[in-house]
């Protein structure tokens, strides 16, 4: 069976072609600022991103009727279970009217519908940054009118969940895993059983990323918000100019490693932090699980320098097996999700 498969992000949207398992095709159509910014709101992108992706297709060899199945990077939609989804009239409502957020990658679901309406085949989406399996306590925050979001790498985390437990020779379901994805963003999840049970989540808490805060001092953080700063202003600060940019004034982790094996001092300092801030993340979820953890994966882009990871082994190696799987599969993990119903193994979720 065939599958296309749709991501699109900030700057780009990638296309993939999977037979079966195998990806055949594969292309990354780059947008830039200026075209991007005609668009007020991101489903105003919607034909402009649909004609990229038929263009894309058509230089692939490949027809829309090929395929058996169009499957799209799912984004901030209400918060569901993990799985495949198939792409109802509810999620492209919520797409076209934004109620949990804007960003591209909730074209995803969106395109995939309209793509596979055209040749009359499925459209899904799989484990989208929404995913929540919290459980309730896990919910809970120090306040009450608070409650605690799981927006987080889902898609990656449960791919690299299913693989860790491969290795270990046990069925996801029935494994205890530490996965910390390790990219731009990053996120520490602790996995009981199948789900997902609790995590920390950079835009929120927990460990610091290239470019995000994750948890800061509360008391600072409010002097910070009133210090004559507009919320747009604060929230691109610590979104986008925190984390391991403030002190060192680049998100690039490859730069950031070299400095640290020349034995610049300032790099050093703030990349033991950094391992130090994520080995703390990795205890918490230890706890979690009880202290009762089969394997600690590493993945995302971060995981490609061995001595990084090693370095956050020196803390957490005690506890459990360390399993490394360097970069993401997105397109993969999608395609895998689409197999998976359209070979009868899952059933579609429905939104």
């Amino acid at each position: 069976m065939k599958v296309l498969v749709i991501n699109p992000g900030a700057t780009s949207t990638k296309v993939a072609v999977f037979d079966e398992e195998t990806q055949v095709y594969k292309t990354t159509v780059d947008h830039s600022p200026q075209e991007l910014d005609r668009f007020d709101r991101v489903i105003d992108q919607a034909d402009y991103r649909q004609q990229a992706i038929l263009d894309a297709v058509a230089q692939s060899g490949f027809r829309l009727s090929d395929f058996d199945a169009v499957c799209g990077r799912g984004g901030l939609y209400r918060p569901i279970p993990s799985g495949t989804y198939a792409v109802n009239d509810r999620v492209m409502h919520d797409v076209e009217t934004a109620p949990y957020g804007e960003h591209p990658s909730n074209l995803g679901a969106y395109l995939a519908r309209r793509i596979g309406d055209m040749v009359g085949v499925p459209a899904f989406f799989v484990d989208p940054v929404c995913v929540d399996e919290l459980t309730e306590v896990a919910h809970y925050t120090g306040f009450a009118p608070f409650r605690r979001l799981s927006q987080f790498h889902a898609l990656n985390q449960k791919s690299i969940g299913r693989k860790a437990a491969a290795a270990l020779g046990k069925p996801y379901e029935e494994a205890d895993l530490i996965v910390c994805h390790l990219g731009g963003g990053v996120s520490v999840a602790a996995h009981h059983n199948g789900r997902i049970v609790d995590l920390f989540n950079v835009k929120d808490e927990g460990s610091m990323g290239m470019d995000r805060a994750g948890g800061l001092p509360v008391n600072q953080l409010i002097n910070f918000c009133f210090s004559g700063r507009s919320q747009d202003e604060v929230k691109k600060i610590l979104g986008r100019q925190a984390g391991m940019f403030s002190y060192l004034g680049t998100t690039d982790f490859r730069v950031i490693c070299a400095r640290v094996k020349e034995g610049d001092p300032k790099f050093t300092e703030v990349y033991q932090a950094l391992v130090y801030q994520l080995a703390k993340d990795v205890g918490a979820m230890a706890a979690v699980l009880h202290f009762h953890v089969d394997a600690i994966a590493y993945t995302g882009g971060m995981a490609y320098e061995q001595s990084f990871c090693d370095d956050i082994t020196a803390y957490v190696g005690g506890l459990a097996p360390v399993l490394r799987f360097p970069g993401e599969e997105e397109m993969r993990s999608l395609a895998e999700g689409a197999l998976r119903v359209l070979h009868g193994q899952a059933q579609p979720r429905e939104y």
